[in-house]
C-alpha cells in the first residue's frame, strides 16, 4: 500500500512539473509574439512571459467539483495617458468577465430548472433578467485580480493598453444573484426568493 502511494504522488508530481513547463513554453512563445506587435510592460511589473504563463495556470484551475475556478475578461483600450487607458481597459475586461459570466449563469439555471419544477414562463424571467444585467453585475464585481497588463505606442504618443483580469467564479456567480436578485425585486417579482437553488454551481 505505502509504495503504491508513493507511486501515486510520484506521478501527480510528474504531471504538475509536465504542465509548469509546458506553460512556460507556451508563454515564453507568445510573449515574443506580443513582443513582435510592440507590447511592453511598464516598469516594475513582472516580464510579459512570467504574466501570461501566471494567467494559463489560473485559467486551468478548477474547484474540487471540477468546475472552473476563475472566470476571466480581457480587453484593449486606447488613451492620452498610460493611467486613463487602463482604466478604461478594466472596464471593458470587467464588462466582458460579466458577459461570460452571463453565460454560465444562464447554464446554470438552466440545468437546475428540471430539480426546481419552475414553469417555463418564470425560467424565462429569470433567463432574460439575467441577459439584461450585464452591466449591473460588472459593477457588481469587486476587486480583480490583474493577470496580463501591457502597452505599446501607438498614433503618436497614444498609448494602447491591454489587460487580462480574472475573478473568483464562486464569488462572481455570488455577484451576478445579487444583481438578478436586485433587479427581480425592483420589478416586484418574488422570484428572487428561489435563486439560491437556481444557481447552485
Amino acid at each position: 500500500m505505502k509504495k503504491l502511494t508513493t507511486v501515486f504522488c510520484a506521478l501527480i508530481l510528474g504531471s504538475s512539473m509536465l504542465m509548469a513547463q509546458n506553460y512556460a513554453k507556451d508563454a515564453k512563445k507568445e510573449a515574443k509574439s506580443y513582443a513582435k506587435d510592440g507590447w511592453v510592460v511598464a516598469p516594475g511589473h513582472h516580464t510579459l512571459e512570467r504574466q501570461l504563463e501566471k494567467s494559463y495556470q489560473m485559467r486551468d484551475e478548477v474547484d474540487d467539483m471540477g468546475y472552473p475556478k476563475y472566470v476571466t475578461g480581457e480587453a484593449m483600450s486606447i488613451g492620452q495617458n498610460y493611467d486613463a487607458a487602463k482604466m478604461q481597459a478594466l472596464e471593458l475586461a470587467k464588462l466582458t468577465l460579466a458577459g461570460q459570466l452571463q453565460t454560465e449563469v444562464v447554464a446554470l439555471v438552466e440545468n437546475n430548472l428540471a430539480n426546481n419544477q419552475l414553469p417555463a414562463e418564470q425560467a424565462a424571467s429569470v433567463t432574460q433578467t439575467v441577459m439584461a444585467s450585464k452591466n449591473i453585475i460588472a459593477q457588481k464585481i469587486g476587486r480583480v485580480i490583474t493577470l496580463v497588463e501591457c502597452y505599446r505606442e501607438v498614433s503618436g504618443k497614444n498609448k494602447e493598453v491591454r489587460v487580462m483580469i480574472a475573478y473568483n467564479m464562486e464569488m462572481a456567480v455570488e455577484a451576478a444573484k445579487n444583481a438578478v436578485r436586485d433587479e427581480l425585486m425592483k420589478r416586484g417579482d418574488d422570484l428572487h426568493k428561489k435563486l439560491d437553488d437556481l444557481m447552485k454551481l
